[in-house]
């Protein structure tokens, strides 16, 4: 298995008593709340945790893209992976992901992250997300589009990493007389592309299509909706597409901590990850899916796996119960984890091992811990301990 640290740069110093005036810590909570002496502490603390990942020996280390909000302070995640690329020498660096549909211009994000992947000698991972529904009224962009704009802006984004002299580009949404990027990436065809998304059924029978294979990523589920996407994933390659879909195109985020005792680990994980999950993350379900963005039936799926993060308040006891997180001693995590291996299958895990406003001392202790108890025995782990997929069990869960 791959491991990866997930950083989303939160805003951890953010005077929680804005819920008094504004429903949303996304698109609506104004500016004045941030405080640039802070950020400027903040982001190179941040980027300071990611190093020590990559030095302790995670596979990689992962950022992403988010507007206009307090839950993660990256509207440009290439930024941060330039920062990186200097100051980290084996591990891949995973933007998970860009919202290259968003933009008017994808061959901007396109000759960027050819750009990376030629400064960090081809470590780039690069993500394509559609980004959550926040993200489109943050930039203007009409979420009924969302889907075809997101497929055609990687049909662009591909075809100007792999084809070699100028050519032009006549899309519904993007028209391009030339496309020439310049630099080529340098793994070839392109870098691997990651699909992480919240579980709608076009993006995944999208991304287990035989063209493209690409890892499909879920993150803030129960453990059994996480089953339940990474399995239809495995049947969409099945029944649609004719192929067993390989564990290494299967995989999980979650919010990790480790400390020497399970209580020690919920009494110092306990504030921090409720702010994520009750203060951060919490944002109207018409701002995480408006009108348009999901198909009929995607949006029921949606509005019943996803009610668990956004319709109530949580504690750590009950993220920890219902596998949200993985919180408790290196034992505890380490089995919990290596149990979810061997009933979903995945090869890639990636633990946000900061969240809400976990301090700089704690966030470097759960990363060295984890290192050291847990991320010897979680890379050992092959398709060897996996159960395997039955259709049957996928349906019935």
């Amino acid at each position: 298995m791959k491991v990866f640290v997930f950083h989303l740069m939160p805003y951890a110093h953010l005077d929680m008593n804005y819920r008094d005036k504004y429903r949303a810590p996304w698109v609506v909570l104004p500016n004045s709340y941030f405080d640039p002496a802070k950020g400027h502490e903040l982001y190179n603390r941040y980027l300071d945790e990611l190093e020590l990942a990559a030095e302790v020996g995670f596979d990689g280390i992962s950022i992403n893209e988010h507007h206009q909000n307090a839950y993660g302070l990256m509207p440009s995640p290439v930024v941060m992976a330039a920062a990186l690329a200097r100051r980290t020498r084996d591990c891949k660096i995973a933007i998970l992901g860009s919202a290259f549909g968003l933009r008017d211009n994808p061959l901007n994000l396109a000759e960027e992250h050819a750009m990376l992947d030629v400064l960090t000698g081809g470590r780039l991972i690069s993500g394509m997300v559609r980004g959550i529904g926040a993200e489109y009224f943050s930039t203007g962009a009409n979420p009924a589009f969302s889907l075809a704009r997101y497929q055609e802006a990687h049909d662009l984004v591909v075809q100007a990493w792999t084809r070699q002299s100028p050519f032009a580009f006549e899309g519904k949404h993007y028209h391009f007389e030339y496309v020439n990027v310049w630099p080529r990436p340098l793994q070839q065809p392109h870098p691997p592309i990651w699909c992480p998304s919240t579980g709608s059924a076009e993006t995944i029978e999208w991304a287990s299509h035989p063209a493209r294979k690409y890892v499909y990523l879920q993150n803030y589920s129960p453990i059994q909706s996480v089953a339940r996407y990474l399995n239809q994933y495995r049947e969409s390659a099945a029944s649609l597409h004719g192929y067993e879909a390989k564990s290494e195109q299967i995989g999980w985020a979650a919010p990790v901590y480790v400390a020497d005792t399970d209580e020690r680990a919920r009494d110092e994980a306990r504030v921090h990850i409720e702010i994520l999950f009750n203060k951060l993350l919490r944002l109207p379900f018409e701002m995480l899916f408006p009108p348009g963005y999901l198909s009929a039936s995607s949006l029921k799926n949606m509005r019943s796996h996803k009610r668990s993060i956004t319709g109530q308040e949580h504690t750590v006891e009950s993220l920890i119960e219902q596998g949200i997180i993985l919180c408790g001693s290196p034992d505890t995590v380490r089995r919990k984890l290596t149990e979810a291996h061997r009933l979903l299958g995945f090869q890639n895990f990636l633990g946000l091992v900061q969240f809400g406003t976990l301090p700089h001392d704690l966030t470097q202790k759960n990363i060295r811990m984890f290192a050291s108890e847990v991320l010897p025995a979680l890379q050992a782990l092959t398709d060897r301990e996996y159960i395997g997929f039955d259709p049957g069990r996928s349906a019935a869960e």
